[in-house]
């Protein structure tokens, strides 16, 4: 991940900035960052998820999208690369409305921030009922499902046979489908 140098802005004129501009881009505590670009694996992860969202979710209840900002701090617009919400956004909207599932697939430059950083970013919005952390070299995904109150630490789940159960969406899949078509080595 690349910090741009000297580049510090709020969320209003990074939004400005962002749209239509060629890269991928965050803003994190007012500092824009330039995200690295994905392998052939992170694209199948996060088109196989973003596919079994969409085939599975009631689309009257729940939207399945990829490449919008979602809010998460007071000078901090972050990227997952699946995002679940509820209807209603307007086609020009830049940012989620209030998403309940956010999911992102590591990348050797992310995996520090998706599981750290990103991880209590996302953990603190209240609409907030599942965060997906997955592995683009293995079948294992870290789940954070929200309880009663809060996010317990998250579940680590292995293997092509394991199940991600997703309660306020009432989904559940296996592994073995968001792996589908990818080898591994």
């Amino acid at each position: 991940m690349n910090v741009q140098p000297d580049t510090q802005m709020d969320k209003a004129a990074f939004l400005a900035w962002v749209e239509g501009r060629e890269g991928r881009y965050e803003l994190a505590g007012g500092r824009v960052l330039m995200m690295p670009g994905g392998t052939m694996g992170h694209g199948l992860v996060v088109g196989n998820l973003f596919e079994l969202l969409r085939t599975r979710l009631d689309r009257k209840r729940w939207i399945v999208v990829t490449e919008v900002g979602v809010d998460v701090g007071p000078r901090t617009i972050r990227y997952p690369d699946v995002v679940v919400d509820h209807p209603g956004a307007k086609r020009r909207d830049l940012t989620a409305k209030a998403p309940v599932l956010g999911a992102e697939v590591l990348s050797p430059s992310t995996t520090t921030i998706d599981l750290g950083d990103k991880a209590s970013e996302y953990l603190r919005l209240p609409s907030l009922a599942a965060y997906l952390v997955l592995a683009q070299d293995e079948a294992k995904a870290w789940v954070y499902i929200r309880g009663s109150e809060q996010f317990p630490a998250p579940e680590v789940i292995a293997g092509e046979g394991a199940t991600i159960r997703v309660p306020a969406l009432e989904i559940e899949f296996p592994l073995a489908e968001i792996y589908a078509g990818i080898e591994f080595d």
